[in-house]
């Protein structure tokens, strides 16, 4: 018979087959006693992004190892180009490595104060897409991601990666020059272990 256990912190004695242990993270084991992680997702709660120059994310639990940031129609009151910024504590604001191309016109451009993920920003244009976290070891995160405009026939597409000081647990949302407003649309995350 399997048997499920939530409240156990640690796993004692040799778990029989089936049996399923919550312990920050879902494991399962086969008839040798091995035990396995089973990948989970969690949603996180969408957030308005239709006022202040930020959107974070925090409280991402230590075991998560890729997260999904998905925009919806997302806009700013100006020009300066949208960037995500990880955080371990607090958030990275120097180091990050990659570029961000704007398809339509061939455009790259590159910032070291966060993974740019749209350039050439319209003010009062809104965005869609997405933009994916991996965690690549040693606190070391690479991302990849497209962002589409409404009112024009442009994707960009970007890639990057930064070394964080410690496990990351928080993202932030907000644009190179930190000061533009958001005034439109909605942002959320999924994260998985």
């Amino acid at each position: 018979m399997s048997a499920i256990v939530l409240t156990s912190e640690t796993l004692i004695g040799t778990p029989a087959p089936g049996n399923i242990e919550y312990n920050g993270q879902f494991f399962g084991t086969d008839s040798n006693a091995s035990r396995a992680q089973l990948q989970r997702i969690v949603q996180g709660t969408a957030v308005a992004s239709t006022s202040g120059t930020s959107i974070d994310f925090t409280g991402i639990p230590a075991w998560v190892k890729k997260i999904t940031v998905m925009f919806s129609g997302v806009s700013t009151n100006g020009t300066s180009n949208m960037q995500i910024q990880l955080g371990a504590g607090s958030v990275t604001t120097s180091g990050y490595a990659g570029s961000v191309s704007y398809g339509g016109s061939g455009a790259t451009t590159f910032n070291s104060t966060g993974l740019q993920i749209y350039n050439l920003l319209v003010a009062a244009q809104n965005y869609q897409g997405a933009v994916t976290l991996t965690l690549l070891g040693s606190n070391t995160w690479v991302s990849v991601g497209n962002l589409a405009a409404n009112a024009s026939s442009a994707t960009c597409f970007s890639a990057g990666a930064i070394a964080l000081s410690g496990t990351l647990d928080r993202v932030r949302i907000t644009t190179v020059n930190g000061t533009d407003t958001f005034d439109a649309g909605s942002v959320n995350i999924i994260y998985e272990g």
